[in-house]
């Protein structure tokens, strides 16, 4: 049998039994595909990664945009911060498959292998198996999309041309999606932080890949992805920002959230 991860976050991040877990994940991308556009295929998408009740219905507004192309996108290259273990780079997974309450998600194991020559690339399991920055966006996914294959990796104190670099070779043609999990600010009165994360969502719109891990914690995997963004000349695109006091939280101490598209250039 192969080796799979389980759900780790079932339950905690999101529901833990399938139909609840459809009805909300449903509701979410009702309420967004009222402003989802379907022009061109989103290359890269930055959506946050904290329980659905506080991001779910902002990271909906990037995962709705994959409807008209749930057929193309084979696969679904995950970034994302490790909040539990140190990575000093990034982190690939070595089991075959990651396990959600909607079903098991297959891992393109042939782009892992690719990865392995990377110095900066470590195969280990042990960051990945707590951790909920990518698991929280797969049902998200399975929702979405139809048959498709993950190549989930953690990010950890990354350079951003590290993170470009094994970009570069998981970027693939329009079959290939990216997806970088981050929050923005974290625990600042709320219009502090509206404050604060409008003017980080500005720097990433304009490719200023300096971010720090108080302004995103994913701020590693979005420099490199930036960097790699930019070099492929793909347009930004601001789909939501809220934060936690917005949705479901308290307004004293809240959580940013952004939904971001990164499409092609067709011009």
């Amino acid at each position: 049998m192969p080796s799979v991860r389980p759900a780790a976050v079932a339950g905690i991040f999101y529901p833990e039994n399938a139909l609840p877990l459809r009805r909300q994940i449903g509701e979410c991308l009702l309420a967004a595909r009222a402003t989802a556009e379907a022009g061109r295929p989103p290359k890269l998408l930055i959506v946050p990664h904290a329980g659905y009740v506080y991001s779910g219905a902002v990271a909906a507004h990037a995962f709705a945009l994959l409807a008209p192309w749930r057929e193309r996108i084979r696969r679904v290259v995950l970034l994302g911060p490790a909040h539990r273990s140190a990575v000093r780079a990034l982190a690939a997974p070595t089991v075959a498959a990651f396990d959600t309450p909607l079903g098991r998600v297959a891992l393109d194991l042939p782009a892992l292998a690719a990865l392995q020559d990377l110095p900066h690339v470590a195969q280990d399991d042990r960051p990945h198996a707590f951790e909920h920055s990518l698991e929280v966006q797969l049902p998200f996914l399975q929702t979405v999309l139809d048959t498709f294959e993950a190549v989930p990796l953690l990010v950890g104190d990354a350079r951003p041309a590290e993170v470009a670099q094994v970009l570069a070779r998981l970027w693939g043609g329009d079959e290939t999606l990216i997806v970088i999990s981050s929050d923005l600010s974290h625990y600042l009165p709320h219009a502090q932080a509206q404050v604060r994360d409008r003017a980080t969502v500005e720097r990433i719109l304009a490719f200023d890949g300096t971010l720090d891990p108080e302004e995103a914690c994913g701020a590693s995997a979005i420099n490199g992805a930036l960097q790699a963004a930019q070099a492929h000349r793909l347009l930004p695109r601001l789909l939501d920002l809220r934060n936690s006091g917005d949705t479901a939280g308290d307004r004293r101490r809240v959580v940013g959230y952004a939904a971001i598209a990164f499409e092609a250039n067709t011009s």
